[in-house]
């Protein structure tokens, strides 16, 4: 059914242009948000899942082969006769790390120096 009166079916016009051009600017500003967030993203330096997962991988084979090469110089140690210290291990994380590593010190005296006097400049005559 088409409308007899031009003002409404100019509004009408008007407002699904709008509306289409609205759409438009929420398109283009999500593009440039995921743009933005991709850029801000490669700042960082981050590793991928995959490459993460490979080198957690690889870490926990070393932790089992170094587990097992200790087993071994311990038994053969131990068939020479020789007892030797059991190697320190390093802890798994940052904050066991941090703990045992931590020590008691006790705090630094300040010095008590008075300040220099300063001199002051000789008058020239």
């Amino acid at each position: 059914m088409q409308s007899e009166n031009k003002f409404f079916d100019d509004l009408a016009k008007m407002v699904n242009g709008m509306a289409g051009t609205m759409a438009g600017v929420g398109r283009e500003a999500k593009e440039n948000f995921r743009e933005r967030n991709r850029e801000w993203m490669a700042g960082l330096d981050l590793v991928s899942r995959e490459e993460f997962d490979a080198v957690k991988e690889m870490a926990s084979k070393a932790r089992a082969e170094a587990d097992k090469l200790a087993k071994r110089v311990a038994k053969l140690e131990a068939a020479a006769g020789v007892k030797a210290k059991p190697a320190a291990r390093k802890p798994a994380t940052k904050t066991a790390a941090k703990k045992a590593s931590a020590k008691k010190v006790a705090p630094k005296k300040a010095a008590s120096k008075k300040p220099a006097a300063r001199k002051k400049p000789a008058d020239k005559k």
